[in-house]
């Protein structure tokens, strides 16, 4: 079984490692049903991702979708390489981002 990790950072803040792939997509998307329905902001990292695939791209899209559809803000950072490609390919790039509605998204915490 392929193996990811989606680690709760708090205040909207979450972290998707491992892999984001057709094996992982449907069980990354229901194990982040309930953590997400508690944010009205969420920023995702995508930096600690080592394996993606077209499944991975259409996972972003689904969690873009579910934002917009619930009033809610999605930003994605550390975007792996290899989902740009495919994004760029499809030519769907342009809606990886329809997630992001405000400005000054989630403030950096006091040090």
């Amino acid at each position: 079984m392929s193996e990811y990790t989606l680690e709760d950072r708090g205040e909207g803040r979450f972290a998707l490692s491992g892999e984001m792939s057709f094996d992982t997509a449907e069980r990354i998307l229901k194990e982040s049903e309930e953590p997400f329905e508690e944010h009205t902001q969420l920023e995702i990292d995508l930096s600690g991702v080592t394996l993606t695939d077209s499944a991975g791209l259409a996972l972003l899209l689904e969690w873009v979708t579910w934002a917009n559809h619930t009033v809610r803000e999605i930003r994605f950072s550390g975007m792996p390489e290899r989902v740009l490609a495919i994004a760029k390919t499809t030519e769907v790039e342009g809606l990886l981002t329809r997630g992001e509605r405000w400005a000054g998204f989630i403030e950096a915490p006091d040090a």
